[in-house]
């Protein structure tokens, strides 16, 4: 009988990736025609959500499966903070697999963790090896762009940008792994996140002027919260009064990137048909967060946790799963990815994970009533709320840097704490003070329209808190286990809806 070997598998993640930009969600632009076509052999989720829409803590989640309230890495400067008991890479390593970063890591893992890496960050010399004079002049391009947008193409052409770089040391590994050995390769790219630049063709490729117009304007923002108004005001200084062209410029960039990216993207697909391994590989392409991307009359991210940057691209393809393309139905969430690779090794979950296997999802078979039915995400590193009165200037904070380099994620917009769940098309957020909102974002995916203080949607309301306060009490971290007699009863695939009865009581989960 042969000896069953486990599945390689490569998980492909854009940094700020908006989940609607995409032809096949509806877009006028065919910004990505290859994923889209790739994912219909998939399953593509349509209801995926990020744990918290900051790098750090959504990346942490990725690895620990685990919300970031309990795994405690709440911005993008708490590495080091990072709780839980056995990670993704734990998982792997443990299990014979050879791992590999190729790219950005922003993660609470340094990279010697890697069996091979290339690393490399949004901006030039940022732990990568610039071994050619284009690199090299890139990588000065780069760290003169100070994380704005750039009006003229990147200089070095297509092989100089990360993208390029990062498929070319993924396929490198692949082509160094010992035979019969499973692998794990992360090819973390920076973009489409700032710096928006990018070369010839895709500079062309989507002209600010022929852009579609942005579905809601800065006249949204009174309705979102001071935070939102406060945000805009902030890009009003850096960019001055040429703020609305800049925002084209940045729209029109952003969607070039987006293109580089499917280009690469099917570059590394090709390599695995080429190395004849792609039936032996698990591929799951999603994104950390989203980006606003103009609407708003904002650009990047920043406060609490609209559906623009929460709702993120999810897609996995490869042996064992049923391709189906879309999946409009289940809801699925960052937190669920290692839960679900644990399950498709047939192992058990490290304790503490908040996530859940999606294989049956995968599988598009058993699969449990009332298991997917809400998607939960977290904000906000805690305190009361920062605001002008305090006198605590941007300069002062370090969100400005030389009245240029501006970094939307500071002091204001991500103090307080703000929880969000989504349940049967409809987004409810709550913040520590009470304050609300309610948007039915299976027709309204913009949120223009705020339904919280509306009486006919009070039944809603409630419904919707209801789901909220069990999915906050779900997200309680388990860790530390009690001592002395009591055990935690968790389901080996992370449900919490179906009947389960522990083969062994008298084990206490560590």
């Amino acid at each position: 009988m042969k000896e069953k070997r486990a599945k390689n598998l490569i998980i492909v993640m854009t940094d700020q990736q908006r989940a609607d930009l995409r032809k096949s969600c509806g877009y006028e632009l065919d910004t990505m025609p290859f994923l889209d076509k790739w994912a219909e052999g998939g399953v593509d989720f349509e209801r995926a959500y990020t744990s918290n829409p900051t790098c750090m803590p959504a990346r942490v989640s990725m690895f620990t499966g685990r919300y970031s309230q309990a795994h405690r890495v709440r911005t993008n400067h708490n590495a080091v903070d990072a709780l839980y008991t056995r990670d993704l890479l734990d998982v792997l390593k443990e299990n014979g697999y050879k791992t590999a970063l190729c790219g950005k890591n922003h993660s609470h893992r340094s990279t010697e963790d890697f069996d091979f890496c290339e690393e490399n960050g949004h901006l030039g010399h940022e732990g990568e090896v610039n071994s050619t004079d284009a690199q090299s002049e890139f990588a000065e391009f780069l760290c003169k762009t100070r994380h704005m947008e750039v009006d003229y193409p990147s200089p070095g052409g297509i092989e100089v940008q990360h993208p390029y770089r990062n498929v070319s040391s993924a396929l490198e590994f692949i082509d160094g792994v010992e035979e019969g050995r499973p692998f794990f390769a992360w090819v973390s790219f920076a973009e489409p996140h700032n710096p928006y630049q990018v070369p010839e063709p895709y500079f062309d490729m989507f002209p600010p002027e022929k852009l579609p117009e942005v579905h809601a304007g800065k006249e949204i923002l009174p309705l979102k919260g001071k935070r939102f108004s406060r945000l805009r005001e902030n890009w009003e200084e850096v960019l001055g009064n040429d703020i609305e062209k800049r925002i084209l410029r940045s729209r029109s960039n952003y969607h070039g990137m987006l293109r580089l990216i499917d280009d690469q993207f099917k570059r590394l697909i090709e390599g695995l048909r080429q190395r004849n391994i792609e039936e032996d590989t698990i591929v799951l392409f999603l994104s950390d967060h989203g980006d606003f991307a103009g609407e708003y009359g904002l650009l990047r991210k920043g406060p609490d946790l609209p559906q623009l940057l929460t709702r993120i691209p999810m897609i996995w393809r490869g042996p064992g799963i049923t391709g189906r393309g879309k999946d409009n139905n289940h809801y699925v969430n960052m937190v669920d990815v290692l839960p679900t690779v644990c399950d498709m090794l047939g192992i058990g979950l490290p304790f503490g994970i908040q996530g859940k296997s999606i294989l049956t999802l995968l599988e598009n078979k058993n699969i449990p009533e009332k298991e997917f039915v809400s998607a939960y995400a977290e904000s906000g590193y805690g305190g009361l709320y920062w605001d002008e009165n305090d006198g605590l200037t941007l300069e002062a904070e370090g969100a400005l840097h030389s009245g240029v380099t501006y970094d939307c994620l500071n002091t204001w917009t991500q103090c307080g704490q703000v929880r969000a769940v989504w349940q049967d098309g409809y987004h409810l957020q709550l913040d520590m003070m009470g304050n609300g909102h309610l948007y039915e974002v299976a027709k309204d995916p913009y949120e223009r329209y705020d339904l919280w203080d509306i009486p006919e949607y009070n039944s809603i309301k409630t419904k919707m808190l209801q789901a909220l306060a069990e999915s906050m009490m779900k997200a309680a971290d388990p860790i530390p286990v009690p001592h002395n007699r009591y055990r935690t009863k968790v389901h080996p695939k992370g449900y919490w809806n179906q009947e389960y009865h522990a083969a062994d009581p008298g084990v206490r989960r560590l």
